[in-house]
Order: structure tokens, then sequence, then C-alpha cells
């Protein structure tokens, strides 16, 4: 009987919102192609897709590094089927001034939901885990997803980006409520 090489992945512990590592400023990753640096995107890749996110920032996991992994299309069942993207030491810059509000929620904070402002198109840049540079263009959802991991890096969270904490809701109370609060902030 052959026995099949399988690579030990393992399941992270996610931070939730009040621990400081998600209240600081990650910091650059020495080596992108580190041995470690796999190890880690491996362990998140699996953390996020056992969470069911689309996203998740290595701070989330007690790393307080610049790197985040993030699904890249803007249908969700579409992205279940690629492996995530990994950007090491990404940038990001905005496309225009256009905001546009959306319903965001995150790993670090179970539970709630709410409408943030983000830039409606933006240019990102990165490394991947083979030392290559990625540049690319963004707008909608994956706009959203990069931009709400990479201010992880930055010890922001989405709460913080919010102008009306009113529409911050339990996702238990969003069938009833959510609609109306988008509709009111897109008309102002």
């Amino acid at each position: 009987m052959l026995l099949a090489y399988i690579v030990s992945m393992a399941l992270l512990k996610i931070a939730r919102m009040g621990h400081p590592v998600l209240a600081q400023t990650a910091l650059p990753v020495a080596d992108p192609c580190a041995e470690e640096i796999s190890r880690l995107i491996a362990d998140m890749a699996e953390t996020m897709a056992d969470a069911d996110g689309i996203g998740l920032a290595a701070p989330q996991v007690y790393q307080p590094l610049r790197l985040i992994l993030f699904r890249d299309v803007d249908q969700r069942d579409e992205a279940q089927d690629r492996p995530p993207v990994a950007l090491i030491n990404p940038a990001i810059e905005p496309l225009g001034e256009a905001s546009v509000p959306g319903l965001e929620g995150c790993l670090s904070i179970p539970g709630l939901r709410g409408i943030v402002p983000r830039h409606a198109q933006i240019g990102y840049r990165g490394t991947t885990p083979e030392g290559k540079v990625i540049e690319r263009e963004a707008s909608g959802l994956h706009a959203r997803v990069v931009q709400h991991e990479v201010d992880h890096l930055d010890g922001i969270l989405y709460p913080m980006r919010m102008t009306d904490l009113r529409q911050l809701s339990f996702e238990s109370e969003l069938r009833h409520f959510a609609p109306v609060a988008v509709e009111e902030e897109q008309s102002r």
C-alpha cells in the first residue's frame, strides 16, 4: 500500500476585535519566498476556507506581517473553485474620487455587519509568494475586499471606516433592515 505524502496545514485561531495585534501597523515581510511565509499562507488559506471567508490578513491570525489573502472575483461561488490570491507587502491607490457604500463583515468581528464606504476603483500592487510583482486594478467586491484586508495591516477595522454607526447590525437582523440602510446611504 502506498502512503500519500500530505502537507501538514493547520487551522489558525482568528484574533477578535480588541486584541492588540489588530490595532497595530503590521511589519513588512522581508523575504516573500521564505518557507515560513509559504507555510503561513497555506495555513491562512485553510483557515479562511474553514471560516467561509473571502479575505484574511496575517494580523487576524496573530501574525503582525504585511500579508493578505483574498478571493479575486465578484461572485463568491466562482471564487471557491480558485485558490486565494496571496499578496505580500501590498499597497493600494484609489483610482478616482468615487466612493460606494457596501455591507461588510469581518472574521475578527463575528456576528456583525455594517455599511462601509470604500473607493469604487483601486489599483493595487504587491509580491506573490514566488517573488513576482503583481499590479492590478479592481472594482466592485474585489476592490472592497482588498481595501478591507489592507486596512487590517494598518490596524483599521471596518467600523472605524463607517460614517454612521446606526448602520452596524447583527447578522440576524439584516434580513429585516439591511436593504433599507443601503438604499438610504446610496441616496446621500
